[in-house]
């Protein structure tokens, strides 16, 4: 009976050891694995670019600027699609994101295609408040391959972070790079491994 509790101690202090050890490697992998931001996919538009102010007419009827300059407020346009389900699963984030930002970002959605998908769309989804403006030319001017993609523009209409969202992590990524004046966030990590 003693033989028996004394092997067990001794394997309950192995065990021990070995989750100290396996939670040690669990915080070296988790300091080196980096914060993933949006993804740039493109060269046509950069970081810093100025964005050609743009009068576009939104789903309600209301008159729309991209671009110029806004006031002291940024602005979001969020490049969605009626028929692309990472986009409608990222709508709550992306109204989330709107109206906790609301006293520095005026978002927008943007979107082409056939009106009446993207107005049941809207419906659907509760995006009534959110001014939403079909053009292609604007699509086209920010180099949107691939949906959803989120362009963030500065107070002085310049392009201040762009990329492909896929998560709220990826649309609060635009927020911190604007923040910290980089293009991206993976720019923001190169440059401190660079420093250290």
């Amino acid at each position: 009976m003693l033989t028996s509790q004394i092997l067990l101690w001794i394997a309950v202090l192995v065990l021990a050891v070995l989750v100290a050890a396996l939670a040690r490697q669990v915080g070296i992998l988790h300091e080196r694995i980096a914060p993933a931001g949006a993804l740039t996919l493109h060269q046509k538009v950069k970081v810093g670019d100025a964005a050609t102010p743009m009068l576009l007419r939104a789903l309600d009827g209301s008159s729309v600027t991209v671009g110029g300059k806004r006031d002291g407020r940024s602005q979001l346009i969020f490049f969605v699609s009626p028929d692309c389900p990472v986009c409608k699963s990222l709508l709550p984030v992306f109204k989330s994101a709107a109206r906790a930002e609301a006293d520095w970002l005026d978002a927008l959605l943007a979107s082409d295609g056939d009106e009446a998908a993207q107005r049941r769309m809207v419906m659907e989804q509760g995006l009534g408040g959110t001014p939403f403006v079909l053009s292609e030319a604007l699509g086209r001017s920010f180099g949107v391959s691939k949906l959803p993609y989120a362009v963030l523009l500065d107070e002085t209409g310049r392009v201040a972070s762009l990329g492909l969202i896929n998560s709220r992590e990826h649309l609060e990524s635009l927020f911190e790079a604007k923040e910290r004046g980089v293009a991206s966030i993976q720019d923001f990590l190169a440059r401190r491994q660079g420093e250290a």
